[in-house]
């Protein structure tokens, strides 16, 4: 296969960085457009991806495009998801379109279609913004379908990728907000912990996302969710990753209305007081209640099928690397 340019999108997440390196590694010419610079050594955009005319100016020459420029947090204004995560995507979908490029591969989230039930071995079902619950999820389900909006019109050919709870050594989301409530004695269970979840670790999330690269075309216009593949108790997961990453994993949990009802109080109260969002995350939102408390596992025999991949990481093998991170970290 020749060597292709690509334009990546928010590579300075945990992901995006992975994901350069992964196609830098390969032998293709990467670029990356990203807010600040960073000692990857890949060459940069520093750009607002709501920026129209740097987003053209970027993509201009690319053979393809991977989208992950995003806003994710669990509280912010709607203003502010919208911009980067709705008119970010239009700006990249029409600079592709301008310029030519064949391929775009959109990073999405299973959150997009996800209305607060159980998902039991569940695929990818289209995304509703109507129905996604809170601000990250809603505007990613309007630019999904910004994205996929593209497909079936010659260039750039589109897929949608919705990784599921990607984690790994760096991770600044979830494994680092994990380890943070647990060392301050603060991270709880929510209800009995024995809702199965899957996750994935960086390195499959980022190889999948090469495979949809190169199947862009044949996989015009899908969305895929992809993940480990290993769904186990939610309790079990958080137990693990406080174990690898030396802290003690939480004792106690919280009923689930309980939960439920103080992340609605939490959620109003960080959306009217800006000084509560400077000041961190709250202790729970409601969708995080949510999320705590339902199981959320997906069908991968599709997705393996299409992208035709498997992980090359279980999740144990990425438990110990993240455990030997933590360890060559605290050696420095």
């Amino acid at each position: 296969m020749s060597a292709l340019k690509v334009l990546v999108t928010g590579s300075s997440g945990m992901l995006g960085g992975a994901v350069a390196d992964a196609l830098a590694a390969r032998g293709d010419d990467v670029t990356v457009l990203q807010r600040r610079p960073s000692a990857r050594g890949h060459r940069e955009v520093l750009a607002d991806i709501a920026d129209r005319l740097a987003v053209a100016a970027a993509v201009a020459g690319q053979d393809a495009v991977i989208h992950l420029a995003a806003k994710v947090d669990v509280t912010g204004r709607w203003a502010d998801f919208a911009r980067t995560n709705i008119d970010g995507t239009a700006a990249v979908v029409a600079a592709c379109h301008t310029a030519g490029v064949g391929r775009l591969v959109h990073v999405s989230s299973p959150s997009v279609a996800h209305a607060g039930a159980s998902l039991v071995g569940a695929g990818a079902d289209p995304a509703d913004p109507a129905r996604a619950r809170g601000h990250y999820a809603r505007s990613k389900a309007a630019a999904e379908l910004v994205a996929l909006g593209a497909a079936g019109r010659g260039q750039p050919a589109v897929v949608a990728i919705r990784p599921h709870l990607v984690w790994g050594p760096g991770d600044t989301q979830l494994v680092g907000r994990i380890v943070a409530r647990a060392r301050a004695g603060r991270l709880m269970g929510v209800g009995s912990g024995a809702a199965l979840m899957d996750t994935t670790y960086v390195t499959n999330a980022a190889d999948a996302l090469l495979a949809a690269l190169d199947r862009c075309e044949p996989l015009d216009g899908r969305a895929l969710v992809v993940s480990n593949g290993e769904p186990r108790p939610i309790s079990e997961l958080l137990a693990s990753m406080c174990v690898a990453a030396g802290v003690t994993p939480p004792r106690r949990s919280i009923p689930v209305g309980m939960a439920a009802a103080v992340g609605t109080v939490a959620d109003l109260a960080w959306a009217a007081v800006p000084a509560l969002r400077r000041a961190g995350d709250p202790p729970i939102t409601r969708f995080l209640a949510g999320q705590l408390s339902t199981a959320h596992w997906f069908d991968q025999r599709a997705t393996r099928l299409a992208l035709q991949w498997v992980p090359c990481m279980s999740l144990d093998d990425g438990f110990a690397a993240l455990a030997a991170n933590v360890a060559t970290t605290a050696l420095r």
